[in-house]
């Protein structure tokens, strides 16, 4: 019975030797990584993603490496101006491992390494410009520095895609003259746009009443010359007519008592008026008989004028 357990146990232990070398043996490396293998203390190959196959006791991965691109958000730094004003600048670096080799044999601790690079390169850079070149030069500060730490951290294997200067802290003194600073210059740009909406509102109301009054002499014009068209109309056919009535009473051949009687109408009218000299026909006798004729005619209708 001591003979079959142990035998088992001996079974027992040949497998799980068997599974740690299996285990040992075979390495599956995941996607976006790659892992650095030694064998016997030495630098022996990198693996990708897939399948790899160890030599138990003698391989090792001494380090796995993540080929994705990072971010590294570094404290604020005290840095000092050219002017000699110190401030508080905090960056963000992305980078992107690119060789796991130089990755892992270049430089002890290599993010630390970037950090004080970072930070040296950012005092470097700041110590060249004046507080308003570096409130103001955001953009060439990022472009110089991850110029700088591209170029530094080659040799590591790792490749700087950007860095950007997240927040300038300025002292409290020098803060509350910036924001006195802009307070006045929010109140001269709201002067100006006052003075221009002004302006611009003057000229537009000056505009309208400019063509206002354009459109007012136009359409007095045009009623001008529409009362002078009525008036001429009026006249043209006022004369019409009158030359119609004319060309009745010559096509209706008047007998001459008619016409007599009709001078002495008009010359009736001509005695109302102002003037101190009357001109009489000389054939006033031959009216006078005109006139009786008509004053009978009128009396009786029936009676007929006897003409000369």
């Amino acid at each position: 019975m001591f003979e079959f357990i142990t035998y088992y146990l001996w079974i027992a232990i040949l497998v799980i030797l068997l599974l740690v070398i299996i285990a040992k043996t075979i390495r599956i490396v995941p996607q976006s990584y790659a892992y650095v293998v030694e064998r016997i203390g030495a630098y022996n190959r990198t693996c990708n993603v897939g399948l790899h196959i160890m030599i138990p006791l003698l391989d090792r991965v001494a380090n796995k490496v993540s080929l994705k691109e990072q971010v590294m958000d570094f404290a604020p730094q005290p840095v000092i101006t050219k002017d000699n004003v110190t401030m508080q600048i905090d960056t963000v670096v992305y980078f992107q491992i690119t060789d796991p080799k130089l990755f892992t044999y270049g430089v002890v601790r290599p993010l630390n390494a970037i950090e004080n690079l970072t930070a040296t390169t950012l005092r470097n850079i700041i110590g060249d410009l004046e507080l308003d070149e570096t409130l103001t030069s955001r953009d060439i500060i990022n472009s110089r520095m991850r110029a700088i730490l591209d170029e530094a951290t080659d040799p590591w294997g790792i490749k700087i895609h950007r860095v950007e200067v997240k927040n300038i802290i300025p002292p409290r003194d020098i803060q509350e003259a910036m924001e006195k600073q802009m307070r006045a210059e929010r109140e001269r740009r709201e002067a100006i746009l006052q003075a221009e909406g002004k302006k611009t509102a003057a000229i537009l109301t000056a505009e309208g009443k400019k063509e206002s009054m354009i459109l007012e002499a136009t359409a007095e014009k045009e009623a001008q010359i529409a009362r002078a068209e009525g008036e001429a109309e009026a006249l043209r056919l006022v004369y019409e007519a009158q030359a119609k009535g004319i060309e009745y009473i010559n096509n209706a051949k008047p007998e001459t008592a008619y016409v007599t009687l009709e001078g002495f109408k008009a010359l009736e009218e001509v005695a109302k008026g102002d003037s101190t000299k009357i001109i009489i026909p000389s054939d006033l006798q031959g009216m006078a008989s005109a006139v009786t004729s008509i004053a009978e005619i009128v009396k009786d209708p029936k009676k007929k004028i006897i003409g000369e």
